[in-house]
């Protein structure tokens, strides 16, 4: 109980720092780079939003977080590797 009480804690600082991080690379035209803050930002999102799936049956959010996962997976594929 007492890791998933810190997991919590630090998802709670994880999400709007990477988030938010993300975001700003890419508005400072660093896309590259944003996405993937914007991927490492991932689990912390897919957790959070299945966590509110399992409670209080919020699926569309679970889902848009795992089809925004599969979208910065792309672009990370188009700018880090094509």
């Amino acid at each position: 109980m007492k890791k998933e009480k810190l997991f919590n804690a630090v998802t709670q600082f994880a999400l709007p720092i990477l988030t938010i991080s993300g975001q700003l690379a890419i508005a400072l035209k660093y896309p590259h780079w944003g996405l993937l803050l914007a991927l490492i930002s991932e689990p912390f999102w897919l957790y959070s939003t299945w966590k509110s799936y399992k409670q209080v049956g919020q699926i569309g959010m679970f889902f848009n977080t795992v089809v925004f996962t599969v979208v910065t997976i792309v672009g990370l594929v188009n700018y880090w590797i094509l």
